[in-house]
Protein backbone atom coordinates (compact mmCIF):
# COMPACT_ATOMS: atom_id res chain seq x y z
CA UNK A 1 0.00 0.00 0.00
CA UNK A 2 1.14 4.03 -0.66
CA UNK A 3 0.34 6.43 1.74
CA UNK A 4 1.52 9.56 0.87
CA UNK A 5 1.44 12.91 3.55
CA UNK A 6 1.26 16.39 2.27
CA UNK A 7 3.06 18.55 4.16
CA UNK A 8 3.70 22.33 4.42
CA UNK A 9 7.00 22.15 6.53
CA UNK A 10 8.88 18.42 5.28
CA UNK A 11 10.95 18.69 8.79
CA UNK A 12 8.24 16.98 10.28
CA UNK A 13 8.42 14.19 7.67
CA UNK A 14 9.83 12.08 10.16
CA UNK A 15 7.66 12.21 12.99
CA UNK A 16 4.69 11.98 10.78
CA UNK A 17 6.00 8.91 8.83
CA UNK A 18 6.44 7.11 12.21
CA UNK A 19 2.65 7.74 12.89
CA UNK A 20 1.59 6.51 9.86
CA UNK A 21 3.59 3.37 10.02
CA UNK A 22 1.99 2.17 12.99
CA UNK A 23 -0.96 1.51 11.41
CA UNK A 24 0.10 -0.70 8.12
CA UNK A 25 2.77 -3.32 7.60
CA UNK A 26 4.92 -2.98 4.93
CA UNK A 27 3.63 0.24 3.49
CA UNK A 28 4.83 2.89 1.36
CA UNK A 29 5.17 6.02 2.87
CA UNK A 30 5.95 9.20 0.88
CA UNK A 31 5.93 12.88 2.40
CA UNK A 32 6.17 16.39 -0.22
CA UNK A 33 4.44 19.35 -0.43
CA UNK A 34 2.10 18.33 -3.48
CA UNK A 35 -0.56 16.24 -3.71
CA UNK A 36 0.49 11.95 -4.02
CA UNK A 37 -0.41 11.03 -7.36
CA UNK A 38 -0.94 7.24 -7.34
CA UNK A 39 -1.38 6.60 -4.06
CA UNK A 40 -4.14 4.68 -2.47
CA UNK A 41 -4.29 7.13 0.45
CA UNK A 42 -3.38 10.70 0.60
CA UNK A 43 -3.35 12.56 3.84
CA UNK A 44 -3.08 16.48 3.25
CA UNK A 45 -2.28 17.88 6.65
CA UNK A 46 -1.40 21.53 7.14
CA UNK A 47 -1.16 24.18 9.99
CA UNK A 48 -2.20 28.14 11.07
CA UNK A 49 -1.89 30.60 13.72
CA UNK A 50 -4.89 32.65 15.36
CA UNK A 51 -5.42 33.93 18.53
CA UNK A 52 -2.51 32.30 20.83
CA UNK A 53 -3.66 28.91 19.05
CA UNK A 54 -1.37 26.86 16.49
CA UNK A 55 -4.54 25.07 14.58
CA UNK A 56 -3.75 21.40 12.66
CA UNK A 57 -6.14 20.33 9.74
CA UNK A 58 -6.09 16.87 8.38
CA UNK A 59 -8.26 15.44 5.27
CA UNK A 60 -7.96 11.81 4.24
CA UNK A 61 -8.83 10.80 1.25
CA UNK A 62 -8.91 6.98 -0.32
CA UNK A 63 -11.50 5.04 -1.45
CA UNK A 64 -14.12 5.57 0.68
CA UNK A 65 -15.74 8.84 2.27
CA UNK A 66 -12.68 11.51 3.01
CA UNK A 67 -12.62 12.10 7.06
CA UNK A 68 -11.53 15.35 8.10
CA UNK A 69 -10.01 16.54 12.20
CA UNK A 70 -9.01 19.65 13.60
CA UNK A 71 -6.87 20.65 16.63
CA UNK A 72 -5.88 23.55 18.23
CA UNK A 73 -3.07 23.91 20.77
CA UNK A 74 -2.60 26.95 22.98
CA UNK A 75 0.98 28.74 22.86
CA UNK A 76 1.95 31.62 24.15
CA UNK A 77 1.20 34.40 21.29
CA UNK A 78 5.17 35.19 20.63
CA UNK A 79 5.88 31.56 20.91
CA UNK A 80 8.90 31.09 17.86
CA UNK A 81 11.86 28.70 18.31
CA UNK A 82 11.83 25.26 19.11
CA UNK A 83 8.35 26.04 21.11
CA UNK A 84 6.90 26.72 18.49
CA UNK A 85 8.16 24.00 16.58
CA UNK A 86 7.05 21.58 19.57
CA UNK A 87 3.41 22.72 19.36
CA UNK A 88 2.98 22.42 15.19
CA UNK A 89 4.44 18.79 15.47
CA UNK A 90 2.14 17.73 18.01
CA UNK A 91 -0.94 19.53 16.52
CA UNK A 92 -0.01 17.47 13.44
CA UNK A 93 0.44 14.10 15.60
CA UNK A 94 -3.01 14.45 16.87
CA UNK A 95 -5.07 15.22 13.81
CA UNK A 96 -3.05 12.13 12.28
CA UNK A 97 -3.75 10.36 14.27
CA UNK A 98 -7.09 10.88 14.64
CA UNK A 99 -8.01 10.24 10.97
CA UNK A 100 -6.13 6.99 10.78
CA UNK A 101 -7.59 5.63 13.48
CA UNK A 102 -10.74 6.24 12.59
CA UNK A 103 -10.31 4.69 9.19
CA UNK A 104 -8.54 1.30 10.26
CA UNK A 105 -10.63 1.10 13.87
CA UNK A 106 -6.87 0.62 15.43
CA UNK A 107 -6.50 2.19 19.05
CA UNK A 108 -2.72 3.04 19.08
CA UNK A 109 -2.35 2.83 23.24
CA UNK A 110 0.98 5.15 22.95
CA UNK A 111 -0.64 7.75 20.95
CA UNK A 112 1.77 10.17 19.30
CA UNK A 113 4.60 8.53 20.94
CA UNK A 114 6.98 6.36 18.84
CA UNK A 115 10.11 6.78 20.88
CA UNK A 116 12.03 4.52 22.59
CA UNK A 117 11.75 5.31 26.22
CA UNK A 118 8.54 6.45 27.29
CA UNK A 119 9.15 6.27 31.08
CA UNK A 120 11.33 8.78 30.39
CA UNK A 121 8.47 11.40 30.13
CA UNK A 122 7.68 10.65 33.35
CA UNK A 123 10.85 10.97 34.71
CA UNK A 124 11.39 14.36 33.71
CA UNK A 125 8.38 15.76 35.44
CA UNK A 126 8.99 13.46 38.71
CA UNK A 127 12.64 15.47 38.55
CA UNK A 128 10.79 18.80 38.55
CA UNK A 129 8.72 18.10 40.95
CA UNK A 130 5.54 17.28 39.32
CA UNK A 131 2.74 16.03 40.95
CA UNK A 132 1.88 12.52 39.96
CA UNK A 133 -1.74 13.80 39.20
CA UNK A 134 -0.80 16.73 36.86
CA UNK A 135 2.06 14.31 35.32
CA UNK A 136 -0.57 12.04 34.19
CA UNK A 137 -2.44 14.63 32.86
CA UNK A 138 0.17 16.04 30.84
CA UNK A 139 1.40 12.59 29.22
CA UNK A 140 -2.44 12.65 28.00
CA UNK A 141 -2.86 15.71 26.91
CA UNK A 142 0.33 15.75 24.94
CA UNK A 143 0.75 12.41 23.87
CA UNK A 144 -2.52 11.04 23.93
CA UNK A 145 -0.96 8.00 26.15
CA UNK A 146 -3.70 5.56 27.13
CA UNK A 147 -4.57 5.41 30.96
CA UNK A 148 -3.56 1.74 30.81
CA UNK A 149 -0.12 2.75 29.65
CA UNK A 150 0.43 5.48 31.77
CA UNK A 151 -0.73 3.04 35.14
CA UNK A 152 2.35 0.80 33.68
CA UNK A 153 5.02 3.62 33.50
CA UNK A 154 3.68 4.28 37.10
CA UNK A 155 4.68 1.33 38.19
CA UNK A 156 7.98 1.03 36.65
CA UNK A 157 9.06 4.80 38.10
CA UNK A 158 7.70 3.85 41.43
CA UNK A 159 9.63 0.39 41.13
CA UNK A 160 12.75 2.26 39.85
CA UNK A 161 13.27 4.43 42.59
CA UNK A 162 12.93 1.99 45.29
CA UNK A 163 15.44 0.13 43.66
CA UNK A 164 17.23 3.10 43.27
CA UNK A 165 16.59 5.66 45.81
CA UNK A 166 19.45 8.41 44.52
CA UNK A 167 18.88 7.39 40.94
CA UNK A 168 18.56 10.94 40.17
CA UNK A 169 22.40 11.80 41.54
CA UNK A 170 24.10 9.18 39.88
CA UNK A 171 25.35 11.11 36.74
CA UNK A 172 28.66 11.94 38.35
CA UNK A 173 28.99 8.05 38.51
CA UNK A 174 29.44 5.97 35.40
CA UNK A 175 28.77 2.05 34.19
CA UNK A 176 30.55 -0.58 31.90
CA UNK A 177 29.22 -2.01 29.20
CA UNK A 178 31.62 -5.00 27.76
CA UNK A 179 30.38 -6.42 24.59
CA UNK A 180 31.59 -10.21 23.76
CA UNK A 181 30.52 -10.57 20.11
CA UNK A 182 30.54 -14.17 19.76
CA UNK A 183 27.56 -17.05 19.93
CA UNK A 184 27.49 -20.34 18.87
CA UNK A 185 24.79 -19.63 15.97
CA UNK A 186 23.32 -16.56 14.95
CA UNK A 187 19.49 -16.11 15.89
CA UNK A 188 17.07 -14.94 12.70
CA UNK A 189 15.76 -12.20 14.68
CA UNK A 190 19.04 -11.14 15.44
CA UNK A 191 21.06 -7.33 14.85
CA UNK A 192 23.46 -8.00 17.66
CA UNK A 193 27.29 -8.13 17.04
CA UNK A 194 27.00 -11.43 17.18
CA UNK A 195 29.46 -14.09 14.87
CA UNK A 196 30.20 -17.32 15.29
CA UNK A 197 32.40 -19.04 17.46
CA UNK A 198 34.23 -20.85 15.15
CA UNK A 199 33.66 -18.68 12.48
CA UNK A 200 36.31 -16.42 10.10
CA UNK A 201 35.03 -12.94 11.02
CA UNK A 202 38.31 -12.50 13.37
CA UNK A 203 40.47 -13.95 16.03
CA UNK A 204 39.07 -14.41 19.26
CA UNK A 205 42.54 -13.97 21.10
CA UNK A 206 43.09 -11.00 19.20
CA UNK A 207 39.64 -9.56 20.03
CA UNK A 208 40.23 -10.46 23.79
CA UNK A 209 43.90 -9.02 23.77
CA UNK A 210 42.37 -5.76 22.26
CA UNK A 211 39.52 -6.19 24.93
CA UNK A 212 41.63 -6.32 27.66
CA UNK A 213 43.72 -2.70 26.57
CA UNK A 214 40.11 -1.01 26.43
CA UNK A 215 39.91 -2.16 30.29
CA UNK A 216 43.17 -1.13 31.83
CA UNK A 217 42.90 1.96 30.18
CA UNK A 218 39.46 2.74 30.86
CA UNK A 219 39.94 1.39 34.18
CA UNK A 220 43.04 3.21 34.59
CA UNK A 221 41.54 6.71 33.92
CA UNK A 222 38.74 5.88 36.07
CA UNK A 223 41.08 5.37 38.98
CA UNK A 224 43.03 8.32 38.39
CA UNK A 225 40.30 10.57 38.42
CA UNK A 226 38.29 8.81 41.05
CA UNK A 227 35.05 8.08 39.14
CA UNK A 228 32.95 5.21 40.95
CA UNK A 229 31.51 2.69 38.72
CA UNK A 230 27.87 1.47 39.85
CA UNK A 231 27.47 -1.27 37.64
CA UNK A 232 28.96 -3.67 34.81
CA UNK A 233 27.60 -5.60 32.70
CA UNK A 234 28.63 -8.52 30.55
CA UNK A 235 26.62 -8.29 27.00
CA UNK A 236 26.86 -9.38 23.37
CA UNK A 237 26.84 -11.62 21.71
CA UNK A 238 27.19 -14.26 24.25
CA UNK A 239 29.78 -13.63 26.90
CA UNK A 240 30.07 -17.37 27.84
CA UNK A 241 30.98 -18.31 24.26
CA UNK A 242 34.58 -17.96 25.14
CA UNK A 243 36.23 -20.34 27.04
CA UNK A 244 36.18 -21.10 31.13
CA UNK A 245 39.71 -20.16 31.15
CA UNK A 246 39.41 -17.03 28.74
CA UNK A 247 36.48 -16.29 31.35
CA UNK A 248 38.53 -16.23 34.37
CA UNK A 249 40.84 -13.95 32.78
CA UNK A 250 38.47 -11.67 31.86
CA UNK A 251 37.52 -11.28 35.36
CA UNK A 252 40.49 -10.82 36.66
CA UNK A 253 41.65 -7.95 34.65
CA UNK A 254 38.33 -6.99 35.57
CA UNK A 255 38.85 -6.59 39.27
CA UNK A 256 42.83 -5.39 38.17
CA UNK A 257 41.87 -2.37 36.70
CA UNK A 258 38.81 -1.13 37.10
CA UNK A 259 37.93 0.60 40.80
CA UNK A 260 36.79 -0.70 43.89
CA UNK A 261 35.12 -3.39 42.03
CA UNK A 262 34.16 -4.64 45.56
CA UNK A 263 31.71 -2.10 45.96
CA UNK A 264 30.28 -2.12 42.26
CA UNK A 265 26.39 -2.41 42.92
CA UNK A 266 25.62 -4.91 40.18
CA UNK A 267 27.96 -7.77 38.07
CA UNK A 268 25.85 -9.11 35.24
CA UNK A 269 26.91 -11.77 32.83
CA UNK A 270 24.48 -13.11 29.90
CA UNK A 271 25.00 -16.37 29.44
CA UNK A 272 21.61 -16.39 27.01
CA UNK A 273 22.52 -19.53 25.19
CA UNK A 274 22.38 -22.73 27.59
CA UNK A 275 24.12 -24.32 25.10
CA UNK A 276 27.10 -22.30 26.19
CA UNK A 277 26.88 -22.83 29.64
CA UNK A 278 29.14 -25.55 31.58
CA UNK A 279 30.07 -26.73 35.28
CA UNK A 280 33.55 -25.04 34.84
CA UNK A 281 31.77 -21.82 33.09
CA UNK A 282 29.91 -21.46 36.51
CA UNK A 283 32.31 -22.15 38.62
CA UNK A 284 34.85 -19.13 36.95
CA UNK A 285 31.38 -17.17 37.71
CA UNK A 286 31.06 -17.68 41.34
CA UNK A 287 35.02 -17.90 41.88
CA UNK A 288 34.20 -14.24 41.13
CA UNK A 289 31.01 -13.54 42.81
CA UNK A 290 29.12 -13.24 39.93
CA UNK A 291 25.49 -14.65 40.31
CA UNK A 292 23.13 -12.56 38.03
CA UNK A 293 23.38 -13.92 35.04
CA UNK A 294 20.34 -14.30 31.93
CA UNK A 295 19.66 -17.50 30.47
CA UNK A 296 17.15 -17.27 27.74
CA UNK A 297 14.79 -19.76 26.31
CA UNK A 298 12.84 -17.16 24.26
CA UNK A 299 10.29 -20.17 23.60
CA UNK A 300 9.56 -23.61 25.27
CA UNK A 301 8.15 -24.80 21.85
CA UNK A 302 10.80 -26.78 20.19
CA UNK A 303 9.54 -26.44 16.69
CA UNK A 304 10.43 -22.49 16.96
CA UNK A 305 13.41 -22.83 18.96
CA UNK A 306 15.18 -24.71 15.53
CA UNK A 307 13.05 -22.37 12.68
CA UNK A 308 15.13 -19.28 14.72
CA UNK A 309 18.39 -20.43 14.54
CA UNK A 310 18.90 -21.34 18.27
CA UNK A 311 20.26 -24.28 18.36
CA UNK A 312 19.81 -26.21 21.78
CA UNK A 313 16.78 -28.00 22.84
CA UNK A 314 14.36 -27.55 25.38
CA UNK A 315 14.72 -29.71 27.74
CA UNK A 316 18.83 -28.00 27.94
CA UNK A 317 17.31 -25.10 28.67
CA UNK A 318 15.89 -26.63 31.71
CA UNK A 319 18.96 -29.01 32.48
CA UNK A 320 21.40 -25.42 32.31
CA UNK A 321 19.00 -23.68 34.48
CA UNK A 322 19.08 -26.20 37.34
CA UNK A 323 22.55 -26.82 36.92
CA UNK A 324 23.15 -23.08 37.73
CA UNK A 325 20.87 -23.50 40.28
CA UNK A 326 22.80 -26.25 42.25
CA UNK A 327 26.18 -24.63 41.78
CA UNK A 328 24.84 -21.44 43.85
CA UNK A 329 22.98 -19.04 40.84
CA UNK A 330 20.10 -17.19 43.03
CA UNK A 331 19.85 -14.06 40.42
CA UNK A 332 18.86 -15.65 37.34
CA UNK A 333 17.13 -13.72 34.41
CA UNK A 334 14.71 -15.35 31.81
CA UNK A 335 14.07 -14.07 28.31
CA UNK A 336 10.77 -14.91 26.06
CA UNK A 337 9.63 -13.46 23.08
CA UNK A 338 5.62 -12.91 22.53
CA UNK A 339 4.85 -13.36 18.31
CA UNK A 340 7.89 -15.41 17.64
CA UNK A 341 6.85 -17.05 14.19
CA UNK A 342 4.29 -20.41 14.26
CA UNK A 343 3.63 -19.50 17.99
CA UNK A 344 -0.32 -17.92 19.27
CA UNK A 345 -1.97 -18.22 22.29
CA UNK A 346 -1.68 -21.74 22.84
CA UNK A 347 2.30 -21.72 22.41
CA UNK A 348 2.60 -18.84 24.84
CA UNK A 349 0.97 -20.37 27.34
CA UNK A 350 2.62 -23.31 27.38
CA UNK A 351 6.15 -21.67 27.79
CA UNK A 352 4.33 -19.85 30.18
CA UNK A 353 3.82 -22.63 32.09
CA UNK A 354 6.86 -24.05 31.82
CA UNK A 355 8.58 -21.01 33.25
CA UNK A 356 6.39 -21.08 36.49
CA UNK A 357 8.18 -24.82 37.09
CA UNK A 358 11.45 -22.67 37.16
CA UNK A 359 10.66 -19.45 38.76
CA UNK A 360 13.27 -17.27 37.97
CA UNK A 361 14.50 -14.30 39.63
CA UNK A 362 13.71 -11.42 36.80
CA UNK A 363 11.81 -11.95 33.34
CA UNK A 364 12.17 -9.67 30.46
CA UNK A 365 9.10 -10.06 28.14
CA UNK A 366 9.64 -8.79 24.76
CA UNK A 367 7.47 -8.08 22.07
CA UNK A 368 9.11 -9.55 18.95
CA UNK A 369 10.59 -6.96 16.43
CA UNK A 370 11.38 -7.03 12.64
CA UNK A 371 14.74 -5.26 12.29
CA UNK A 372 16.01 -3.93 9.66
CA UNK A 373 19.20 -5.67 9.09
CA UNK A 374 17.89 -9.49 10.67
CA UNK A 375 17.25 -12.61 8.38
CA UNK A 376 13.92 -12.69 9.83
CA UNK A 377 13.10 -9.24 8.25
CA UNK A 378 14.82 -10.04 4.80
CA UNK A 379 12.45 -13.18 4.70
CA UNK A 380 9.32 -11.52 6.40
CA UNK A 381 7.01 -12.70 3.05
CA UNK A 382 7.98 -16.50 3.97
CA UNK A 383 5.33 -18.20 4.98
CA UNK A 384 8.16 -20.24 7.80
CA UNK A 385 8.16 -16.76 9.40
CA UNK A 386 4.04 -16.02 9.71
CA UNK A 387 3.33 -14.42 12.53
CA UNK A 388 0.10 -13.88 14.82
CA UNK A 389 -1.93 -10.44 14.24
CA UNK A 390 -2.34 -8.00 16.00
CA UNK A 391 -5.07 -8.80 18.52
CA UNK A 392 -3.86 -12.12 19.24
CA UNK A 393 -0.34 -10.03 20.11
CA UNK A 394 -2.29 -7.89 22.29
CA UNK A 395 -4.17 -11.11 24.33
CA UNK A 396 -0.41 -12.82 24.56
CA UNK A 397 0.96 -9.49 26.11
CA UNK A 398 -2.17 -9.04 28.52
CA UNK A 399 -1.44 -12.59 29.51
CA UNK A 400 1.58 -11.80 30.04
CA UNK A 401 0.69 -9.00 32.26
CA UNK A 402 -1.89 -11.32 34.51
CA UNK A 403 0.70 -13.90 34.85
CA UNK A 404 3.31 -11.63 36.35
CA UNK A 405 0.94 -10.09 38.41
CA UNK A 406 -0.05 -13.69 39.39
CA UNK A 407 3.39 -14.62 40.08
CA UNK A 408 4.64 -11.88 42.23
CA UNK A 409 6.89 -10.33 39.52
CA UNK A 410 6.73 -6.25 39.43
CA UNK A 411 7.48 -4.41 35.89
CA UNK A 412 10.11 -2.59 36.43
CA UNK A 413 11.57 -1.03 33.02
CA UNK A 414 10.31 -1.34 29.58
CA UNK A 415 11.44 0.12 26.40
CA UNK A 416 9.83 0.38 22.32
CA UNK A 417 11.19 -0.48 19.28
CA UNK A 418 10.20 0.10 15.10
CA UNK A 419 8.73 -2.53 13.87
CA UNK A 420 7.16 -4.20 16.93
CA UNK A 421 4.35 -6.11 16.59
CA UNK A 422 1.23 -4.98 17.52
CA UNK A 423 2.98 -1.28 18.58
CA UNK A 424 3.64 -2.93 22.27
CA UNK A 425 6.48 -2.76 24.15
CA UNK A 426 9.29 -5.12 25.85
CA UNK A 427 8.76 -5.06 29.86
CA UNK A 428 11.54 -6.12 32.10
CA UNK A 429 9.68 -8.18 35.44
CA UNK A 430 11.63 -9.25 38.60
CA UNK A 431 10.74 -10.18 42.09
CA UNK A 432 10.51 -6.72 44.45
CA UNK A 433 14.34 -6.10 45.48
CA UNK A 434 16.21 -7.94 42.72
CA UNK A 435 15.22 -6.01 39.82
CA UNK A 436 18.94 -5.15 37.19
CA UNK A 437 19.94 -1.73 38.06
CA UNK A 438 21.98 -1.30 35.06
CA UNK A 439 18.82 -1.78 32.88
CA UNK A 440 17.17 1.08 34.89
CA UNK A 441 20.33 3.09 34.40
CA UNK A 442 20.28 2.41 30.85
CA UNK A 443 16.81 2.59 29.60
CA UNK A 444 16.64 5.74 31.71
CA UNK A 445 19.49 7.48 30.40
CA UNK A 446 20.54 8.20 33.95
CA UNK A 447 24.38 8.17 33.84
CA UNK A 448 26.85 7.25 30.99
CA UNK A 449 27.61 3.83 29.91
CA UNK A 450 31.28 3.49 28.66
CA UNK A 451 30.91 0.56 26.18
CA UNK A 452 34.14 -1.76 25.92
CA UNK A 453 34.22 -4.24 23.51
CA UNK A 454 33.13 -5.55 19.95
CA UNK A 455 30.28 -3.29 18.92
CA UNK A 456 30.15 -1.71 22.48
CA UNK A 457 28.38 2.15 21.98
CA UNK A 458 29.55 4.21 25.14
CA UNK A 459 26.73 6.51 25.98
CA UNK A 460 27.71 9.79 27.81
CA UNK A 461 25.29 11.68 29.73
CA UNK A 462 26.60 15.36 30.44
CA UNK A 463 26.59 15.19 34.56
CA UNK A 464 26.29 19.08 34.51
CA UNK A 465 23.38 19.34 31.56
CA UNK A 466 21.91 15.86 30.60
CA UNK A 467 22.82 16.17 27.05
CA UNK A 468 23.67 12.73 25.53
CA UNK A 469 26.62 11.94 22.87
CA UNK A 470 27.65 8.96 21.54
CA UNK A 471 30.67 6.78 20.82
CA UNK A 472 30.48 3.31 18.88
CA UNK A 473 32.93 0.20 18.62
CA UNK A 474 33.36 -1.42 15.46
CA UNK A 475 30.62 -4.44 15.25
CA UNK A 476 33.26 -6.80 13.14
CA UNK A 477 35.96 -8.67 15.45
CA UNK A 478 38.30 -7.79 12.74
CA UNK A 479 37.73 -4.19 12.37
CA UNK A 480 38.09 -4.01 15.94
CA UNK A 481 40.95 -5.81 16.39
CA UNK A 482 42.75 -3.17 14.36
CA UNK A 483 41.10 0.18 15.55
CA UNK A 484 40.77 -1.02 19.47
CA UNK A 485 44.14 1.49 19.94
CA UNK A 486 41.92 4.59 18.26
CA UNK A 487 38.62 3.69 19.87
CA UNK A 488 40.23 3.74 23.49
CA UNK A 489 42.04 6.86 23.03
CA UNK A 490 38.35 8.34 21.63
CA UNK A 491 36.83 7.42 24.97
CA UNK A 492 39.58 8.78 27.07
CA UNK A 493 39.14 12.34 25.07
CA UNK A 494 35.28 11.72 25.71
CA UNK A 495 35.89 11.62 29.01
CA UNK A 496 38.23 14.10 29.65
CA UNK A 497 35.75 16.21 28.28
CA UNK A 498 32.52 15.35 29.94
CA UNK A 499 34.06 15.50 33.79
CA UNK A 500 35.53 18.50 32.96
CA UNK A 501 37.00 20.97 35.51
CA UNK A 502 38.54 18.88 38.09
CA UNK A 503 37.78 15.55 36.59
CA UNK A 504 35.29 14.15 39.27
CA UNK A 505 31.83 15.51 39.52
CA UNK A 506 29.54 14.86 41.90
CA UNK A 507 25.71 15.70 40.94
Amino acid sequence: MHIHLQVEDLSFERSLSHIAALFFEDAKITCSTESGGGAEMTIALETSREDGQVIAAARLMDEGEPLTARHARKTAADASGEELRKALRLSLSFVLLDVLQRRTGIVQPWGILTGVRPTKLLHERMRKGVPMERARRELQGDYLISEEKIALMERIVERQLAALPDLYELRGEVSLYIGIPFCPTKCAYCTFPAYDINGRQGSVGGFLSGLHYEMREIGEWLKRHEVTVTTIYFGGGTPTSITAEEMDELYAAMYDHFPDVEHVREITVEAGRPDTITPEKLAVLRKWGIDRISINPQSYIQNTLDLIGRHHTVQETIDKFELARTSGMDNINMDLIIGLPGEGEAEFEHTLAETAKLMPESLTIHTLSFKRASEMTRHRGDTKYKVAGRDEINRMMRRAVEWTDSYGYAPYYLYRQKNILGNLENVGYAKPGIESLYNILIIEEMQSIIGLGCGASSKFVDPYTGEISRLANPKEPKAYNETYLACTDAKIEALNRLFRISGKVTS
